[in-house]
């Protein structure tokens, strides 16, 4: 059963076309990957999901609900999430407000929402105190993971997570992410430049060119590095 379905999106910047007749599914528990080169609409395509960009034509339905004139607060009352490129957590207030902020108008009880996000991200138990912008790269982008989770979401929307990250940040972003998805259900759609990271998590991967989907990418594609590389024009 889909959580995301997506027919004829078209959306941009005034009259700037970006995305022209995107369509495709996201089953619940389902990873998948967005692909492309800069300035092809990757993106954007999150950003007229969460609904901070209006779509332009098409529909947008999550959860059997209509969005596609939503604004981004129902849309992430309904369960969708969005973890931005480059974090935008509140560098001034602690990890602890972070958290709590994460929860803001949504029914959850805020001390078991946190309770449950701090046993899948342990590293962050003793940084609650600390303020957010006092944290490492690595340590942000957990925290905004972390965040969005606060809220219970049906499906992430994840934008570069692990852009400019060290190695064993990364590892522990994919396996946190596995297990949410196996634990949860959670349906995730990652864009990402990491091509072994999504190759790594992805059911398949959804590969934009000029703001369409040239191709979709399977998880046996995935794993053929030299496959992808030549469907990317990197070779």
């Amino acid at each position: 059963m889909s959580v995301l379905d997506i027919t004829d999106l078209a959306a941009g910047y005034g009259a700037i076309p970006v995305l022209e007749g995107l369509s495709f599914a996201v089953a619940a528990g389902e990873l998948v990957g967005i692909l492309g080169h800069n300035g092809m609409g990757k993106t954007t395509l999150l950003r007229a999901l969460m609904g901070f960009l209006p779509a332009t034509a098409g529909t947008v339905r999550f959860d059997g609900h209509d969005i596609t004139r939503a604004l981004p607060q129902r849309r992430n009352r309904l369960g969708l999430g969005l973890v931005p490129q480059g974090r935008e957590i509140f560098p001034n207030l602690s990890v602890h407000e972070n958290l709590r902020m994460g929860c803001v108008m949504h029914a959850v009880e805020e001390g078991a929402a946190i309770e449950a996000v701090l046993a899948t991200f342990p590293r962050l138990k003793p940084l609650l105190g600390r303020a957010g912008g006092a944290l490492s790269g690595g340590e942000q982008q957990l925290l905004a993971i972390a965040r969005c989770l606060c809220a219970g979401p049906r499906l992430l929307l994840l934008d570069e997570p692990t852009e400019g990250l060290q190695p064993s940040i990364v590892e522990e972003i994919g396996e946190t992410l596995s297990r949410l998805r196996a634990d949860r259900g959670l349906a995730i759609v990652l864009v990402e430049q990491n091509l072994d990271f999504v190759a790594s998590l992805a059911d398949r991967a959804l590969i934009l060119q000029r703001g369409r989907i040239s191709r979709e990418a399977s998880a046996q594609d995935l794993a053929d590095s030299a496959k992808m590389e030549g469907l990317l024009g990197l070779v």
